[in-house]
């Protein structure tokens, strides 16, 4: 370990060096610079824009997202409403006797002729973590500073309508999100020591070679591990302590802040908490989340049902305003085009669903059906878009903090707004913002860091020096992260992010009917238990 510690400090004294010698130009002016010169280009690929009219462009990267999630709603005849219900239950561990008894199933021969040896061993294995568990690891990288600034930015651009479409993206992104997960446990490998791997990375290689397409597989899930290792440094880290600092800088006085021009102080500080917790891997990142993330959803529901109780004469005109700002004109340009072209994009970099991400997070999961865990995993777009989204969006419009001059809020401008909407009835909840926001930052880190180091060992091998390499790595780009101006971070982080959605997506339309199969095994399996 001390040897560890000691490549650590080696990888940031250079930084500290750096922050020493900026004199003329600040550190984080400097850092930002070298970012986005090596980063441009490609934000400027994956953020292209198909113009449609004069006025209104759309980023392509969108197309697929949405045809992707609304093919797989009507292809699993609504599995995201009719199986609502059904997620709970298994959650609740209803049916985690389902996968002891094999007498129900023949388990012993689920996949048998068409899958890989290890991964017919793999679904009688116990795996790592609980139902429950494996929603709250890929929930504490959902649930965050999208559903704060995101949402702001939406209603800022599309008005109140935005919310009607992003409860429609959250609905839709459920049925992607439950094919996904699904192959993820359907393929996933387990190691000797019983380490779990898993992903689109093994899905699209064993999934695809089954189907005769081996190489088209092998290519594109090396393209997806190398941007998770990039998604998992942008989005999943420089993003997340970058929006968490700009928060505590501003609650501690902004320009007079102690902290002001030192976010690289306060990235060492969450690297070495980060650290602590992800050396340990899948199970000690499990037992975090599954403590964080429902503190963090309750406390914040509650402060936004505390507002909407306290404007409660209110809401109904909220919701008034919703519903004829979605279809009206105005609203359908604002809001349609709006949320598409924006909020749509903030939506799916909250929720992921179609970029594959929480897959690796699902086929750690102790089952022996892959469609339970996606059956499960079903349930994040609805806690994270359809119900924190909606609270914040609800707050924001009954305070009215959704105004024409806020169009052009950038993402630390609009963490501002939803807290200044929070702080005009509850006083204090910026101070209690502050901390969720640095526990959102802090959850969703350490779990895009078993994302990111998942395509690592994907390509890199699965040895004890590549794990230490990719996790002193991610540590350093925490320090990155937090001292990097906004601008850079965000461009990058979303870039990552979406160009993970495009071969993710290829495969997962082509694997759609093995999880139709799986689904009907299950079901059948949950019919017979009923019986």
């Amino acid at each position: 370990m001390k040897k560890y510690l000691l490549s650590l400090f080696t990888f940031i004294i250079p930084f500290l060096t750096f922050a020493q010698d900026a004199t003329e130009q600040g550190l984080d002016q400097k850092i930002d610079q070298v970012f986005g010169n090596a980063t441009g280009w490609f934000v400027n690929i994956i953020f292209y824009q198909i113009p449609f009219s004069d006025t209104v462009q759309v980023y392509w990267v969108l197309f697929p997202l949405i045809i992707g999630a609304t093919y797989f709603t009507f292809y699993f005849n609504l599995i995201n409403f009719r199986g609502f219900f059904t997620s709970i239950n298994i959650v609740r561990g209803k049916y985690d006797d389902v996968d002891h008894h094999e007498s129900l199933t023949g388990a012993g021969d689920l996949n048998a002729g068409e899958d890989h040896i290890e991964t017919i061993a793999i679904e009688g294995h116990e795996g790592e973590v609980s139902h429950f568990q494996a929603l709250t690891a890929a929930l504490s990288a959902t649930v965050g500073l999208g559903n704060i600034a995101g949402v702001a930015i939406a209603v800022s651009i599309g008005g109140a309508g935005a919310t009607f479409w992003m409860i429609v993206a959250g609905f839709l992104g459920m049925a992607s999100k439950f094919v996904e997960c699904t192959l993820g446990v359907k393929y996933r490998d387990i190691a000797e020591d019983g380490t779990v791997y898993g992903g689109p990375m093994y899905y699209l290689t064993k999934g695809l070679k089954a189907k005769g397409l081996g190489k088209l597989g092998k290519v594109l899930a090396a393209v997806f591990a190398v941007f998770v290792i990039g998604g998992s440094f942008g989005g999943g880290n420089m993003f997340q302590v970058n929006q968490a600092f700009q928060l505590v800088e501003n609650i501690t006085g902004g320009e007079t802040s102690f902290l002001h021009g030192k976010g690289w102080l306060f990235g060492i500080i969450m690297a070495i908490l980060v650290g602590i917790v992800i050396i340990g891997g899948i199970k000690k990142i499990a037992k975090v989340t599954d403590k964080i993330v429902p503190f963090m959803v309750v406390i914040y529901v509650a402060a936004s049902l505390f507002v909407l109780i306290a404007k409660y004469d209110m809401i109904g005109n909220a919701f008034a305003q919703i519903f004829n700002g979605a279809f009206s004109p105005e609203g359908v340009a604002g809001g349609a085009i709006g949320v598409l072209v924006q909020g749509f994009r903030r939506a799916a970099f909250s929720n992921e669903a179609g970029v594959g991400s929480a897959s690796i997070a699902h086929a750690a999961v102790k089952t022996k059906y892959p469609a339970s865990e996606g059956m499960v995993a079903l349930l994040e777009p609805f806690i994270d878009t359809v119900v924190v989204c909606t609270m914040t969006a609800l707050v924001l419009i009954i305070t009215g903090n959704v105004v024409a001059e806020n169009a052009s809020l950038n993402d630390a401008q609009a963490i501002l707004l939803t807290s200044g909407a929070f702080e005009s009835v509850i006083s204090w909840f910026p101070y209690v913002l502050t901390i969720a926001v640095v526990l959102f930052a802090f959850s969703t880190m350490i779990s895009w860091s078993y994302y990111g180091f998942q395509g690592w060992a994907y390509l890199f091998g699965r040895t004890k020096k590549m794990e230490y390499a990719y996790k002193l790595l991610f540590c350093v780009f925490v320090v990155i992260g937090s001292a990097a101006s906004l601008g850079s971070v965000i461009g990058f982080s979303d870039a990552m992010i979406f160009a993970m959605m495009v071969p993710n997506m290829i495969g997962l339309v082509l694997l759609a009917p093995k999880v139709k199969e799986e689904l009907n095994k299950y079901l059948k399996v949950i019919r017979a238990k009923k019986a």
